[in-house]
């Protein structure tokens, strides 16, 4: 099995490179043929080999942020938008890099049609690459063993991976462990679906003598141990789970940040704003803005603000209710400046007065916080840390992830807090803002995220 991890990453790494590689020499060639001549001074070969290394690098760290290198591990069109959103971030950076050298704003045009030759180029090569992955490295041989709920759920996800994992026996966990051990034998890799902390030691313990890949769902205390600071006071190590996530330095660098940036935003998109507010207006004279009590750090209730995008008095029965699949309240302008994520423009100014942060866990309306806590109480650790307009869980998951998963994701930044991190979030929000699957309603009739049998609880 080692084998065959490193020869997938021998050919993920020369994919990665051929792909790079030929986006470079595009870029490099425009570059020599036509903007090298707009700099005052031009340059020559090691200028040139200088300039293109610059591009190479910026577009490898790009296409790393967005996954658009992952051979094997997304779908075609994963891997397709993600590229191309990279590329097109490198290159933006790239003709920012030939303003400044040139003192002027030569025209984006060579830029542009290299661009549409770049994704000819990235469409041609995902194809090859992941034929030939495909071809060279079947699905894994997977053995699902697993307990509680939700087991067919996660299954579903499970096959949106056809080409990555195939489930070929399942296996719901029992008394008879040595059994266990004989069915683990028999497979190339093992799944832990919510086990019991006693059963799946013994398990993971077994893969990891056996060198089997095992893939296990954490629990939540595992996320927060994860985060935790090891400690070597004497010869037994300790881990330290802080009483507060965030140190006063930190808290302090990501509010002044906060402060920056919603400012230099609510400049720049001041135009779309005002033509947002038009739009909706005009369509049906109503109020703008929608106002409504979220809770952030420590609980505190405060008013969110976004454009208003559904119909005036949406929750007139006075029932608490996220969004749902083609929900009937909301307008037609509320539907595109949803996908287009312009209704959260407003809450820059959350940002700014300090409800919000630009990155932490999703806000929630105290009610349906409640009705989370009442199926889970370890939900209430999600407000250890400033609300954010976007966050692990908007990145990763979807609108209508379960709240349990999106509880997983958001204590998995709460514990690993990081400027960077905070950083590459922000980055990863462009390409999820162009994702129509993290817009998708919870299914019809519920009023949260949670499955019927949960909330019925």
């Amino acid at each position: 099995m080692q084998k065959v991890q490193t020869r997938k990453r021998i050919y993920n790494l020369i994919m990665a490179l051929l792909i790079v590689l030929l986006e470079t020499v595009v870029v490099s060639y425009v570059w020599v043929v036509y903007y090298n001549t707009e700099l005052p001074k031009a340059y020559y070969f090691w200028g040139h080999v200088f300039i293109s290394v610059v591009y190479m690098c910026v577009l490898l760290i790009s296409s790393i942020m967005y996954g658009g290198l992952k051979i094997g591990s997304y779908r075609m069109m994963e891997l397709l938008f993600s590229q191309v959103i990279a590329t097109f971030m490198a290159d933006v950076l790239f003709y920012a890099m030939v303003c400044m050298l040139a003192y002027h704003f030569p025209t984006p045009v060579p830029l542009i049609v290299v661009f549409f030759l770049q994704c000819f180029l990235i469409g041609s090569w995902i194809f090859l690459a992941t034929t030939f992955y495909r071809g060279l490295f079947p699905p894994l041989d997977v053995l699902l063993i697993y307990d509680g709920r939700h087991k067919d759920l996660f299954v579903e996800k499970v096959k949106t991976r056809r080409h990555q994992f195939e489930i070929r026996e399942s296996i719901q966990a029992g008394d008879d462990i040595e059994a266990l051990y004989k069915r683990i034998d028999e497979h190339e890799a093992v799944m832990l679906w919510d086990l019991k902390t006693s059963v799946r030691n013994r398990l993971h313990k077994y893969c990891y003598e056996n060198s089997k890949e095992t893939y296990v769902m954490p629990k939540i205390m595992d996320i927060v141990l994860r985060g935790a600071t090891t400690l070597h006071f004497f010869d037994t190590p300790l881990m330290l789970t802080k009483s507060a996530p965030l140190e006063f330095e930190q808290m302090f660098v990501k509010r002044f940040f906060d402060i920056i940036f919603a400012m230099i935003l609510i400049i720049l998109f001041s135009p779309f704003m005002l033509i947002t507010a038009l739009c909706i207006k005009l369509y049906d004279r109503g109020p703008v803005l929608y106002k409504q009590v979220r809770c952030t750090i420590n609980n505190r209730e405060f008013l969110i603000y976004k454009f208003r995008s559904m119909i005036e008095e949406a929750e007139s029965d006075g029932v608490a209710r996220l969004s749902s699949r083609n929900d009937v309240r909301i307008t037609p302008v509320g539907r595109v400046i949803r996908k287009i994520r312009f209704d959260e423009l407003p809450q820059l100014f959350n940002v700014l007065k300090g409800d919000m942060s630009f990155v932490g866990p999703r806000p929630e309306r105290p009610e349906i916080i409640e009705k989370y806590k009442a199926a889970m109480p370890e939900f209430a650790y999600r407000t250890k840390v400033k609300a954010g307009l976007t966050g692990y869980a908007q990145v990763y998951g979807k609108y209508n992830t379960l709240p349990y998963d999106k509880l997983k994701l958001d204590l998995f930044y709460i514990e690993n807090f990081s400027v960077w991190l905070d950083l590459r979030l922000i980055i990863l929000t462009v390409k999820t803002v162009f994702s129509l699957e993290s817009t998708e309603g919870i299914s019809e009739g519920n009023t949260t995220a949670l499955l019927k049998e949960d909330a019925d609880e």
